[in-house]
């Protein structure tokens, strides 16, 4: 096969994984080098569906032993299946650089042979990239789970950025859909990388303390950094009945025991015929928004999964974004007066973001804030009007200062890329390099029947598909979210390490 053909297939399957952003980090040109690394360098371009399209994102292989329910790559699918050498691939990426077609690689794989075999190929590719090429671009690799730790150390010193795909948000969820993966060999290398980037960096401290004025016994060469720009993790919705509550739960234990940066949400495309998924061709996308939109309130406005969500209303509103949905629900906190107000104040308005919260701090030192001067700082002054005053002025008047009418002002459907310039340039799916890989998911695009249906599966398994697919279809009560262990399974593992075994 030639390099062509490996290429389309590769890239082609590569775009179910969306664990891909800015590179989080900075590193300058060096005189022998090639390339350098922005820490927001590989997020200035976005494709119609929110994918970041500067990097050139391939697999090693879409070879796979594991037989993943949802995966198009599962051992059992008939696809055609190709693998690149790591020569090809460092050559074909150092190509693409060359040409300004990329800023940078991210690198996933199928599990072949076994996870050890697997990582070895993508270390020799980094390998060739950064010591013979020098390349110092921006490097995503992803961890495959059960890999021996030596090899992720080793892994981890060649690449910018890490992850290792949670997939499922509970164990159950794992067990019925991905029998072959665990959550403990999921949960120790995230584990390790948390680890080695700490002492990497206490390290690293530690010698920029010690300075000395006799050159000749500094090291010669200094050893790559360990994931300078952390580690990362996807979740699948929608193939599983876990409510929003359940994974907003799982997504904070995660940032609170394992520091990552972020975690991605990727919504459930239908790829595969299999009982265990559910009976749906629909793809809950906005779902997904609303899912990022509050991981976006955890992250940066200082807001609790509680305050977001509870056990009563597992589910987020589908017509209201979470910040204005807080906001309607807690009334008695409004309106704020913009030119006296606390930044923990201003970042729970409905409009203001965190980088407007921080301009009005800082304009109103010199002078006093209205509607004017508010809309050149940036601030959404249509939906912030209903919320703030300024100097005792509130302009909201003419709506009713109600749930209900302040519902009616801000509820809008989610129209994410269909709107504006790029109204009429939006694509069903995500999109691909080339146009003439055949794949399961475009055969359903077509009209066609798809992947083949397992013929294999027993009665429990068929069971739990018919709860799943109820459950995905229709917003699960409060005791059956209680319950479930993506709420307290997963949670315990992070927390409680010798949990991770039981």
């Amino acid at each position: 096969m030639d390099l062509v053909a490996k290429l389309e297939i590769l890239a082609d399957a590569a775009k179910y994984d969306v664990a891909c952003t800015s590179s989080g980090i900075d590193r300058d040109a060096q005189k022998g080098k090639l390339g350098n690394t922005l820490a927001t360098g590989c997020c200035h371009s976005f494709a119609a569906d929110g994918r970041c399209i500067t990097l050139l994102k391939v697999l090693m292989t879409n070879v796979c032993v594991y037989d993943c329910a949802y995966c198009v790559n599962r051992v059992s699918n008939e696809v055609p299946r190709a693998a690149f050498k790591p020569r090809e691939l460092a050559d074909l990426t150092i190509a693409f650089y060359r040409r300004n077609y990329i800023e940078g690689l991210f690198l996933s794989s199928g599990v072949i042979r076994n996870p050890d075999y697997t990582t070895e190929l993508m270390i020799q590719t980094l390998q060739i990239l950064r010591e013979e090429h020098g390349f110092r671009g921006y490097i995503h690799a992803k961890a495959v789970p059960g890999t021996s730790p030596e090899l992720v150390d080793q892994l981890g010193h060649l690449a910018d950025r890490m992850s290792v795909n949670m997939e499922l948000p509970s164990q159950k969820s794992l067990q019925l859909l991905a029998p072959q993966k665990d959550k403990q060999r999921i949960i120790a290398p995230m584990r390790q990388i948390r680890d080695n980037i700490a002492v990497d960096k206490d390290t690293r401290a530690l010698v920029r303390k010690q300075t000395t004025y006799m050159r000749q016994i500094r090291p010669k060469k200094k050893e790559r950094a360990f994931v300078p720009a952390g580690q990362s993790t996807q979740m699948i919705v929608g193939a599983s009945p876990e409510s929003d509550f359940q994974i907003l739960n799982l997504s904070a234990a995660l940032y609170r025991t394992l520091s990552l940066k972020r975690v991605f949400f990727s919504a459930y495309t239908p790829v595969n015929d299999d009982k265990r998924l559910p009976g749906t061709d629909a793809v809950q996308l906005n779902r997904e928004h609303r899912l990022y939109q509050a991981d976006w309130l955890l992250r940066f406005y200082r807001f609790d999964v509680t305050e977001i969500i509870d056990e009563d209303n597992p589910f987020l509103d589908p017509d209201l974004d979470p910040k204005a949905n807080w906001a309607i629900n807690h009334l008695d906190f409004f309106p704020v007066e913009v030119n006296k107000a606390p930044l923990e104040a201003l970042l729970r308005v409905p409009g203001i973001g965190v980088k407007g919260a921080h301009s009005i701090m800082r304009a109103r030192r010199s002078t006093t804030l209205g509607e004017r001067e508010l809309r050149k700082l940036g601030i959404a002054y249509k939906r912030a009007r209903f919320f703030i005053t300024c100097s005792g002025s509130y302009s909201g008047r003419g709506v009713d200062f109600s749930r209900e009418g302040l519902r009616a002002q801000l509820a809008a459907p989610i129209k994410g890329g269909n709107h504006g310039r790029r109204a009429d340039k939006t694509t069903p799916g995500q999109m691909s390099l080339f146009e003439s890989v055949e794949t399961p998911e475009k055969a359903r695009i077509a009209g066609g029947s798809g992947a083949r249906a397992l013929e294999s599966g027993d009665a429990t398994a068929a069971a739990s598909c018919s709860d799943a697919e109820r459950s995905s279809n229709a917003a699960s009560s409060s005791g059956r979210a209680a319950s479930a262990d993506g709420t307290y399974g997963w949670q315990r593992a992070l927390e409680t390490p010798e949990a991770v075994c039981a």
